[in-house]
């Protein structure tokens, strides 16, 4: 647990004339700060005129305010974004009290290369973007006026490979004490022998005198229980050393300790007091838990002294709909969905989370799998491992595991992923030194140093499980990865890596109809730029090697797996290139919930398994405008009940049981298609427990908005979550709608983010008022102010097929909602136009749906008191929004579906030509180089890469020299053919690529190159 405060003072205006305590204050400074993304160097000084910046509040991340762009810095790995360099300052207003403190400014996260000054005064550098630090600031102080300035470095792009936030984007505090005090992350609580009826704890605390004099002190140790109840005490004196340091330990027997568990997070709090002279100088609580972890070879993971299997997934903290500016009361929303799935862990892949994020897994019961860095060297361009690993690790760790140790939720480290080196026995070292508690792995990254063996995406081949394994636990640390887009289905199987069973080692996954019936994509495929480029089903049928299924039955039966962490929970910005195609796609699709925290059916398979509340799901839904009746579809249902009763519209179908197979977890029937009402129902010992249904939707005609109550108390989090849904005319939910949902607040509120889950949406999230839905819904997240009374969202909509698929009737709706008090009491009225022109109160009253004609643009206004509260615009013609067609064409043979093309990769004096759609790099007699991306998800091997050129050079072959993760590897000779567009030759050659991230490059060797089009990597 984050060690807190007893007395915390929360200054919100940043003026602070309160006589300090004589105990420790910490303060948050979350608020008013000013920002300006432009480097200046004197934004530095006490004088600066920073009149001109823009307010923010903390968290704050410019790269997800700013949006995405087609050429935005962190390219496809990042989603698109930006980075730059960004200027952020803030006012503290001291008094004279304060200048006999010790006071230190921390942050818990600031994406990264952080410089710090204080009235001018350079702090340091921090270059790490994960981790939290502190400086002194107390010599630099002045009664009066006293100015905070950071600088945040993220100019040298991309940093990561995936989406990474730019800014301050964790709380910030100010740190008031004593000159004697407890030490920053000076407490540690150990329970060395846990059981049922008894437990140790041990409590270590470190002391410092900044008096630097020898008073009496003596430290006082209290513990309680979860009702705060004290439970035992003791004090000891204070011995300072020759440094002015002390290091006391207590320790206790407890009686039948409540231990803590993902079922039962209970937590106890140490309050620890220094005296001096017997008057309290400091004190500190620190929340804990009294729990006991194993890990063994041939039966896995034991907590509390029963085997339990790691039901986890990987997680990004950016992972989600605000980018990484959480805060807490949205991050306890995001955990607690992971929970309701039936997930008690998570790998915090790749790379440290603030706080609060251990605070809240403690709270909720969630395991953690505490990942400290991606790689120990370069992996992305410019990433912490290229730029600072070598000098920063050590400090960086150090602060990673005394501030995180305490946490009961942490029950295993991992110190890399998908890396190698020497390196990794000092890491491992270095946590057994600081944390002797906690076994050590990491993501296949050398392995014969790790105590517990992690295993990323080889433990999903099939030949994984026939070898030998290390004499040591085994956890999977990212598996499985398999794909899913919301509300998209396809019964054909899809393997990313295509259906070489010998190359790739995948586990049978049959297809689930002879032909497809379902035909219905984002975009043409004329549109598309690859084949990669389409949705991924929502059957568990879209994978890399193994589905969900198989993966959860291979972890649930064999005993020496101790589990496995998915990747992953929600889906994520970046990454977007290697698996999706690239532009427009913005998302990694690897959740089980997409990035606006819709559940996808993979949800509802996990919370079968997962969990024990009675529940039925049923796969696809039933509205299917193109479907020929009669089609057999395969219907699926998850249940964790003992059986299941199918209907079609009152008819049954019979009744099934949930096998423990993997391919018989679901039930499944195959339905001729019928227009009605679908309903499972789910029994437990021949009782009806439980229900769901389907009923076949008309065309969309009217908005349903929804306030999340169940996870977000709107009056404490002053935070609200809406989700608005598009309906047809008697309710029934349009699982195809895209109509724009435009926004207005009533009241002291903002949108902090509008999002839908969209793979291909590439408008912005924030700074909006709208944003169309996607497969028919949207999610709006509102900051509401803390002092706010009455605020309301109002939402409307111009709706109606894009395309008219069967119906060209239009309808326009606004509705309103209360967030926090009352909601205007005053109607709404909708005046639209038909022809173009910007409606007025003049123009016509909408009543009633009407007809229009294919490319007509329909305007609208929401009119409420007389004012103008909301303009929408939607336009309905062919060939707009989803596709829909009765085959979806594949690109051509010719294009290599599995290919990454030259022009996508990062390339220097080459243009990009195109013919016949094929779009290729010419050199045009100069030199130049191409570098492509390739993560290796498994371990280090061979692999063929084929090169794909076009070269009518007879007097030249025209040699490139070939470097894979900046060591020059080998000489490529092309030889000239009949064209330099067409007829596309092909250039093979056998290297090793290591696990994770590599850089394969083609350069130039004092002559020109050949056209390069495409690189296979087989």
């Amino acid at each position: 647990m984050k060690q807190t405060t007893i007395l915390c003072i929360i200054i919100i205006v940043g003026i602070f004339t309160h006589i300090l305590s004589a105990q420790r204050s910490v303060i948050d400074l979350q608020s008013d700060w000013k920002f300006s993304l432009e480097d200046n160097a004197a934004s530095s000084g006490e004088l600066f005129d920073d009149s001109g910046w823009h307010k923010v509040d903390i968290p704050h991340d410019w790269s997800y305010e700013k949006g995405i762009s087609k050429n935005g810095s962190q390219s496809a790995n990042g989603g698109y974004f930006d980075g730059g360099i960004g200027w952020y300052r803030k006012d503290l207003h001291v008094t004279k009290d304060w200048l006999s403190k010790l006071i230190s400014l921390e942050f818990d996260g600031v994406y990264m290369n952080s410089e710090v000054w204080i009235n001018g005064h350079y702090l340091g550098k921090r270059p790490y973007g994960y981790i939290s630090f502190r400086y002194s600031i107390s010599q630099y102080l002045k009664p009066g006026k006293n100015t905070i300035a950071v600088r945040v470095d993220n100019s040298q792009e991309p940093s990561a490979r995936w989406y990474h936030p730019c800014g301050i984007y964790a709380p910030v505090h100010l740190i008031i004490t004593n000159h004697q005090s407890i030490t920053p992350n000076g407490i540690y609580i150990t329970t060395p022998q846990v059981s049922k009826q008894k437990a140790t704890i041990k409590v270590s605390t470190r002391l410092e005198n900044r008096n630097y004099s020898k008073q009496k002190a003596t430290l006082e140790t209290s513990i309680f229980d979860a009702t705060g109840k004290k439970i035992a005490t003791k004090t000891l004196p204070v011995k300072w050393d020759t440094n002015y340091q002390a290091q006391i330990s207590m320790e206790w027997s407890l009686e039948n300790p409540e231990l803590w568990s993902p079922s039962s997070p209970t937590l106890y709090n140490a309050v620890s007091k220094l005296f001096i002279k017997n008057k309290i100088v400091d004190v500190i609580e620190t929340n804990f838990g009294i729990r006991s972890i194993e890990w063994k070879t041939e039966s896995g993971f034991w907590l509390n002294g029963k085997v339990t299997k790691l039901l986890g997934v990987s997680e990004h903290f950016e992972a989600g709909p605000v980018g990484g500016a959480w805060t807490k009361s949205l991050l306890r929303w995001k955990l607690s969905l992971l929970k309701q799935m039936g997930v008690n862990a998570i790998r915090t892949a790749h790379n440290p989370a603030p706080p609060m994020f251990y605070d809240l897994c403690d709270e909720l019961g969630i395991m953690v799998m505490d990942e400290i860095f991606d790689g120990w060297g370069k992996k992305a361009p410019q990433d912490y491992g290229f730029q600072a690993f070598n000098e920063w690790w050590k400090p960086d760790m150090t602060e990673w595991l005394t501030r995180n140790r305490n946490h009961p939720s942490i029950v295993i480290y991992s110190v890399g992923n998908e890396t190698h080196g020497v390196i990794a026995k000092e890491l491992v070292e270095l946590c057994h030194q600081l944390d002797s508690t906690r076994p050590v792995t990491s993501g296949h990254s050398s392995s014969e140093y790790m105590d517990v063996f992690g295993v990323n995406g080889g433990s999903e081949k099939t030949g994984f499980f026939s070898k030998p394994r290390p004499n040591k636990p085994f956890v999977s640390t990212e598996a499985p990865h398999t794909w899913q887009t919301r509300g998209y289905y396809r019964t054909k199987t899809w393997l990313r890596d295509g259906n070489n069973q010998k190359k790739t080692q995948h586990f049978d996954l049959p297809d689930l109809t002879e032909k497809e019936i379902f035909h219905y994509e984002w975009a043409s495929s004329d549109k598309w730029v690859n084949g990669k480029q389409h949705f991924n089903s929502s059957y568990d049928n879209a994978t890399v090697r193994i589905s969900a299924r198989k993966n959860w039955e291979i972890m649930r039966d064999l005993d020496w797996f101790s589990g496995h962490f998915r990747w992953t929970g929600f889906d994520y910005y970046g990454e977007a290139g290697y698996v999706h195609g690239g532009w427009p796609f913005r998302l990694f699709m690897g959740g089980a919930m997409d990035v606006a925290g819709f559940k996808k059916d993979l949800f509802y398979f996990y919370q079968s398994q997962w969990t024990t509340r009675p529940m039925v799901h049923i796969l696809p839904h039933w509205t299917h405008p193109t479907m020929e009746q009669g089609t057999n579809i395969p219907v699926w249902v998850y249940s964790n009940c003992d059986e299941v009763e199918l209907f079609i519209n009152g008819r049954s179908l019979g009744k099934d049981k949930p096998g423990k197979q993997w391919d018989e977890m679901q039930c499944e029937w195959m339905v001729p298609w019928e227009k009605g009402t679908i309903i499972a129902k789910g029994y437990i010992k021949g009782k009806e427990v439980t229900s769901t249904q389907y009923t076949t939707a008309h065309h969309p005609a009217a908005i349903q908005l929804t306030k999340d109550s169940l996870i977000t108390n709107t009056p404490e989090d002053n935070m609200a979550i809406i989700t608005t849904a598009i309906n047809d005319s008697v309710g029934v939910f349009y699982p195809y709608g895209e109509n724009t949902i435009y926004y207005h607040i009533n009241g002291s509120a903002h949108i902090l983010s509008l999002e839908n889950g969209d793979p291909v949406d590439t408008s912005h999230n924030v700074g909006i008022n709208h944003r169309k839905a996607f497969m028919g819904l949207n999610n709006a997240f509102i900051k509401i102010a803390d002092d706010a009374q009455d605020v309301s969202l109002t939402a409307a909509s111009i709706l109606g097929e894009k395309q008219f698929i069967t119906s060209n009737q239009v309808s326009i709706d606004a509705k309103t909602i209360a967030l926090k008090g009352n909601s205007p009491s005053s109607a709404l009225q909708i005046y639209y136009t038909l022809n173009g022109e910007d409606p007025t109160t003049a123009s016509k009253l909408y009543t009633k749906p009407f007809p229009i004609e294919p490319g007509t643009t329909v305007k609208a206004i929401v009119v409420q008191e007389g004012a103008t509260i909301l303009t929408l615009m939607e336009t309905f013609d062919k060939g707009l929004g989803l596709c829909w067609k009765k085959t979806i064409e594949e690109k051509s043979t010719t294009e290599h579906r599995n290919g990454m093309r030259a022009v996508d990769a990062d390339f220097s004096g080459a243009s990009v030509e195109a013919i016949d759609q094929i779009k290729y790099l010419d050199f045009h007699g100069q030199e130049g180089k191409i570098t492509w991306y390739q993560e290796n998800d498994g371990s280090a091997a061979a692999f063929h890469l084929i090169f794909n050129y076009a070269s009518k050079d007879n007097q030249s072959s025209r040699p490139m020299d070939l470097y894979i993760n900046g060591k020059k590897v080998s000489t490529l000779n092309f030889k000239a053919g009949n064209t330099w567009n067409s007829q596309w030759k092909q250039v093979a050659t056998t290297q090793n690529l290591e696990a994770g991230a590599n850089y394969i490059e083609l350069r130039t060797t004092g002559q020109s190159a050949p056209n390069i089009y495409l690189l296979q990597v087989d």
